[in-house]
């Protein structure tokens, strides 16, 4: 009998750790009332432990923020985040002078090297009616000689990712590793997801109620998970994968994804060869020793990473839902431009 292609299935309810080169990935899905005109909740916060609030009442929470949701100013080194947000938007912020609003389809993919802060509101810009945000942050590790390179953020507009039209209405946007004849755009060049050895592939999946998608076989020895992200449930080869779950997988095997609910799902689709460096963490740091994040804290309380221009630690911009970006030295982007590599 041949082994089975479901490693493992775990739940998304708390953040999924995962297997090298992926740390961790945290889904909020927060189903935020309507604004009050000043990106805050019209909604009473009593009941509810403010600055540090992720008990899920009524469906939502303020997580760190203390009027507008989100998490304020906090430093990060030794690894990237790639933040897809398919609902809703975040107020970007960071220490090197750098600003962005994304949402919306969009994903922002950072790479702290040596040391950033940054913050990531989540301005509730409707006023007249709910902010549902829908956001996965994928951690992926930096291998050693990357750990201390220059931080920067690149913006991947929505209307810049390639998307994949499959039988049955099946859509695979590509953000990261090829997909058929879709090329992604260009990851962070200090990226792991850079180097073509790599394999990395980041693609999110919509499957239409009745469809199927056929995942395609990779190489062997890959990481390779699937994050069902929005619907009840999804098949894996007849295997059930409940909402808001993961599935670890054999990267070796061709998968039938099957949506037998009567919803749209969406999948997110994580892959990549192991960096196979010794891993050490301490809050927001990720290094390969112990050592290292005792440097990382002590570098941090030393520089700050770099001078906060902002006038407190949750900046919001505006009440306009215009997606745009500014990055570092004061070139700006927006929907429709090129994706920017480098900051």
């Amino acid at each position: 009998m041949s082994p089975s292609p479901i490693l493992s299935i775990s739940s998304l309810a708390s953040p999924w750790r995962g297997a090298d080169p992926f740390l961790f990935m945290a889904h909020h899905l927060d189903l935020y009332p309507q604004g009050d005109g000043a990106l805050a909740p019209v909604a009473s916060l009593a009941g509810r432990q403010m600055g540090s609030d992720f008990a899920n009442k009524d469906g939502w929470n303020m997580y760190h923020g203390e009027r507008v949701p989100g998490f304020p100013a906090h430093p990060h080194r030794g690894f990237e985040t790639i933040t897809v947000v398919t609902q809703g938007y975040v107020d970007h912020a960071d220490s090197l002078g750098g600003k962005a609003r994304y949402g919306m389809g969009d994903v922002q993919w950072l790479t702290a090297g040596g040391g950033i802060m940054h913050s990531e509101m989540f301005p509730l810009l409707d006023a007249n009616g709910p902010n549902t945000l829908n956001l996965a942050q994928i951690w992926l590790n930096l291998p050693a000689a990357s750990k201390m390179s220059a931080p920067n953020f690149s913006m991947f507009w929505n209307e810049d990712i390639p998307v994949v039209d499959e039988p049955g209405e099946v859509q695979v946007k590509v953000i990261a590793g090829a997909y058929g004849d879709a090329t992604p755009l260009a990851p962070p060049p200090d990226s792991w997801a850079a180097r073509p050895e790599a394999d990395v592939a980041v693609w999110l999946v919509g499957i239409p109620a009745g469809a199927s998608w056929s995942l395609p076989a990779g190489a062997a020895g890959l990481s390779r998970s699937l994050h069902l992200l929005v619907g009840d449930a999804v098949e894996i080869e007849g295997t059930s994968l409940p909402a808001r779950h993961t599935a670890q997988l054999r990267s070796e095997a061709t998968l039938s994804i099957t949506n037998r609910g009567e919803g749209d799902v969406q999948v997110l689709l994580l892959q990549g060869r192991p960096i196979g460096e010794p891993v050490a963490t301490y809050g927001p740091f990720v290094m390969n020793t112990p050592q290292q994040i005792q440097q990382a804290f002590a570098d941090f309380q030393r520089t700050r990473f770099g001078d906060w221009p902002f006038p407190d630690g949750a900046p919001t911009h505006g009440d306009a839902a215009e997606r745009f970006a500014v990055y570092p030295g004061g070139e700006e982007s927006r929907p429709g431009d090129a994706a920017r590599a480098g900051a």
